[in-house]
């Protein structure tokens, strides 16, 4: 995993303090949303669908630090629409990192050359590069040529700054195996990056088009195959052993949503960052105390169905890792397993043809006591 040490040790510290209270639902990263407002219009977003008077608002800088000691996770993440066009994301890097919270800041680095002078580097703060290939990969993408040539000169500019760099690689239906391996060949040896995050792409009702979208045995058949193409070079993945096990199809976890909490423009959205099906909260703790979190999840809603994002199974992983130590160690030795049986996928606990929800007290009430 290419999380820096210092963040590992913040984070490890920060579960053990929870489990010594005997808390069982707490954030480990805050997604911090500024605004939807975005300079690319990307296939497979769905955060760019709305009306022209809510694209143009904003978080202010005060809101924001509000929500970042509110929620209290020792990581917080800036996604968007893209952030860098937010007038106050200097102030709010600032009294990120001023609160000695690690952030990423999210960017499609279209602006990151010209706003770069904005920042100084700092061991609390990494810039999370939107690439989704190589070159005509991620042109076709974002919908826009171009886009990959600026956003890899803006990687090395900043890299040459002593920034940190990662990027973020969101995967779709009809991925190359080979040349998505290539790019992470190509993003670790030639660019240089310190990390690369990684996840399916997730159905946006909203999104564009539908027609880009993974199904769950195809995520994993992706990620087994990806794996296989890997030829020695090493991959600095922003992932725990387990969460990459996961998405090759070897961990049956259930999503965990309230480990990524997310606070943008219309206040504390409940489920996730994905998905708005409860709406809003106020605050925090009423997210935490009022999402009906039994109805979202593998198995338990059918937008969740295809669903093996990072912001909602990572903590799952983390979880599971602070359990069963030996086993993560076991599994970051050997790596995920790429052949063989898919674990089991939960079990469907709606009706698929209703759309019902009321059998998932029975596997709430399993998982409780196990």
């Amino acid at each position: 995993m290419s999380v820096p040490l210092r963040q590992q040790a913040k984070i490890a510290s920060y579960i053990i303090g929870k489990k010594l209270k005997g808390q069982k639902r707490y954030p480990l990263v805050l997604m911090l949303e500024p605004l939807f407002q975005c300079n690319l219009a990307c296939p497979g977003c769905g955060k760019i669908d709305y009306e022209d008077d809510i694209l143009r608002k904003r978080l202010s800088v005060e809101e924001c630090l509000e929500a970042v000691d509110e929620c209290g996770a020792p990581v917080v993440s800036i996604p968007g629409g893209e952030p860098l066009i937010h007038k106050g994301i200097k102030d709010i890097v600032e009294g990120i990192i001023a609160r000695k919270k690690f952030v990423y800041l999210c960017t499609n680095a279209v602006l990151l050359d010209k706003k770069l002078d904005l920042f100084e580097p700092s061991p609390y703060l990494t810039f999370s590069v939107h690439l989704d290939g190589l070159e005509e990969r991620h042109d076709e993408s974002v919908d826009r040529e171009g886009v990959f040539k600026k956003a890899t000169a803006a990687i090395r500019k900043a890299k040459k700054r002593g920034f940190r760099v990662n990027v973020n690689t969101t995967l779709f239906a009809g991925e190359d195996p080979e040349q998505v391996a290539r790019f992470f060949d190509f993003a670790a040896t030639d660019l240089g990056i310190d990390g690369i995050t990684v996840s399916p792409g997730y159905s946006y009702e909203h999104a564009p088009r539908q027609d880009v979208f993974l199904g769950r045995r195809q995520s994993k058949e992706l990620f087994r195959n990806i794996f296989k193409n890997k030829n020695g070079v090493k991959w600095p993945l922003s992932h725990s052993s387990l969460f990459l096990d996961f998405i090759c199809g070897n961990q049956d976890y259930q999503c965990t949503p309230w480990s990524n909490p997310t606070r943008n423009i219309f206040g504390w959205q409940k489920p996730c960052y994905l998905m708005d099906d409860a709406g809003y909260a106020d605050s925090f703790k009423e997210l935490m105390e009022t999402t009906p979190w039994e109805n979202y999840g593998t198995g338990r809603n059918p937008k969740c169905d295809n669903c093996m994002a990072h912001c909602g199974y990572e903590g799952t992983a983390a979880e599971d890792a602070f359990s069963h130590p030996l086993k993560a160690l076991m599994v970051s030795l050997r790596g995920p397993k790429l052949e063989g049986e898919f674990a089991p996928d939960r079990p469907i606990v709606y009706d698929r043809a209703k759309g019902d929800l009321s059998r998932i007290k029975v596997e709430v009430e399993t998982d409780a006591r196990q």
